[in-house]
Formats: structure tokens, sequence, C-alpha cells
């Protein structure tokens, strides 16, 4: 039995592109392509060659991840509405999904629930990562984050492209939230150093 790309990657529960990166890196090639350059994937071939290799058998394990982020406690109804746009658009596709949600600065890497999906990443338990925005995900870094999905058959899904701001803009609001940052972590530590006094 001879399959579409669309329903090889189904099946192996990765991306359509990690299909196409495979064949390009010879690690699982198509058995051949149709007169209009479409590729055909062996049934047989799939479950000998990936589903009995893959890490742990993960396919039955791989799973949705959406991820909403936020960066100060005052901002906990943009949270909620995150987190309702992503359940709704899970819903509508009739996706099984994990929610993991975050409480802090998008340049803050030890945050609980990024190291959490990072984790499930790197452990082949997610097939798409499903964001609003890229910048949910980290303020600096997430084309590293992004690689990271690409390498293991997680395919990302960014709902909502930021606007197309101006190279100042982007900066004005890139050195804000660096300020913010660094401004907590000086009066978090003065505030400790004037208990630590008082006591």
């Amino acid at each position: 039995m001879y399959l579409s790309i669309g329903q090889a990657a189904e099946i192996v529960g990765v991306s359509v592109s990690t299909l196409r990166r495979w064949e390009k890196e010879h690690y699982f090639s198509a058995k051949f392509r149709t007169k209009g350059g479409h590729r055909r994937y062996c049934l047989a071939e799939i479950q000998s060659k990936l589903l009995n290799v893959l890490p742990g058998n993960v396919k039955k394990e791989r799973k949705t991840c959406i991820y909403a982020r936020v960066s100060s406690s005052d901002q906990k109804l943009d949270l909620k509405r995150q987190e309702k746009r992503l359940e709704d658009y899970c819903n509508t596709k009739g996706w099984d999904f994990e929610l993991i949600s975050d409480l802090g600065s998008g340049i803050n890497y030890k945050k609980k629930g990024l190291n959490k999906l990072i984790k499930l990443i790197c452990e082949g338990k997610v097939s798409r990562l499903v964001l609003t925005h890229k910048d949910r995900l980290l303020r600096f870094g997430s084309p590293l984050l992004f690689k990271l999905c690409d390498f293991f058959g997680c395919e990302v899904i960014v709902l909502e492209e930021q606007l197309n701001n101006s190279f100042e803009q982007e900066l004005v609001a890139d050195v804000i939230e660096i300020m913010t940052v660094f401004t907590a972590k000086m009066y978090g530590k003065r505030s400790h150093k004037n208990r630590k006094a008082c006591a």
C-alpha cells in the first residue's frame, strides 16, 4: 500500500516538512514519485523502518501542546484570552492537547512551563506546538527553539503573525523588556537586603 506524504506524516506522527528533511538527509525517502512529482511512501517500509525505531515507539504518545505566556501578574486576563484562543483552535481541529502556561519575562529561560515543554519536545512526545504569537515562546531565542522543534519532528503553528513593526519599534520593545527584567532583579535584591537588615 502506498501513501501520500500527508498520510505518511500522520501515521509517523511528524510534520510533512520533517519527512522532506529526512529525505534530504538520506534518513528515510519516498518509495517513488508520481508523474506529477508527488511522493509516495510504502506503508510496510514505514512500519518496519520508522515506527519500530522511533525512540520508545513514541508515536502513540505524541500530542499537541499549546503554550501561552504573559510577562506579569497584571496581565492574567490576557493569559486567559490566549488560552481560550488556543483551546478553541485545537477543538475546531479535533485535536487532543495539553495546555502549558507561564507567567514570566520573555527573556527568562528558567520558567517552569517552558522547561516542561522543551523536555517533552526533546523526548519526542510533541507532534505539534501551537502559539498565538511566536514571541509568546521567548522574546529572544525563539528561532533556536523552532529549529529544535523541526529536528524532533514537531510542527509549529503560529495563529497570529506579528504586525510589521519598524526596526526602531522592535528595538524599543526589546530594550523595554530587558530594562523591566533588570529593574525587577535590582529592586528584588534591594528588598532582600532591607529585610535582612531589619531582621
